[in-house]
């Protein structure tokens, strides 16, 4: 079971009006897994102009990398029209995957190189339809290296783990 919970930090503001032409809406997204497999959180930051949006949540059973996925996920889904987006991430298997290998899994019936099924391929799928519904410029940055919009996404990642931890 999945939980979910918004955090909206302009509460008088309407939702992020993603899709300006000539606006951006920056997203740091991370994810959390206390073991691997073990309860898993993830976490989102938002900014659009003068408005934010943090988002979180968490699963009881998962593994970092399907958290890591929901948290991008999430964030994407959360935008309401199609919208220019700066989408950061400290998992090199997201980044990589979207902008690498996703092209040859769709080309080969969802089968890495070596023939086998590619893992976490659900919410690969889901990803795939959401990033063509934005122009996404997909930004790799190093985990806990003090990129305050990174350190915010792992903060929220954490306590949606910590929601679900039992």
């Amino acid at each position: 079971m999945k939980h979910a919970r918004s955090v909206d930090l302009a509460p008088d503001a309407a939702p992020i009006p993603a899709g300006a032409t000539d606006a951006v809406v920056e997203i740091y997204a991370d994810g959390a897994c206390k073991g691997n497999p073990g309860p898993g959180g993830w976490g989102v930051w938002m900014k659009w102009g003068v408005h934010e949006r943090e988002l979180f949540g968490g699963e009881p059973a998962t593994t970092n990398n399907r958290m890591e996925l929901t948290a991008v996920i999430e964030a994407l889904a959360a935008l309401k029209r199609r919208s220019r987006v700066v989408l950061h991430t400290d998992s090199q298997y997201v980044q990589r995957g979207i902008t690498e290998w996703l092209p040859n899994w769709v080309r080969r019936g969802w089968k890495t190189a070596g023939n086998g099924a590619v893992k976490n391929a659900d919410l690969w799928r889901r990803l795939a339809e959401l990033n063509g519904q934005h122009e996404v410029d997909w930004r790799w940055v190093r985990g806990h290296a003090g990129v305050p919009g990174n350190e915010r996404a792992d903060a929220l990642a954490r306590r949606g783990a910590a929601s679900v931890a039992r």
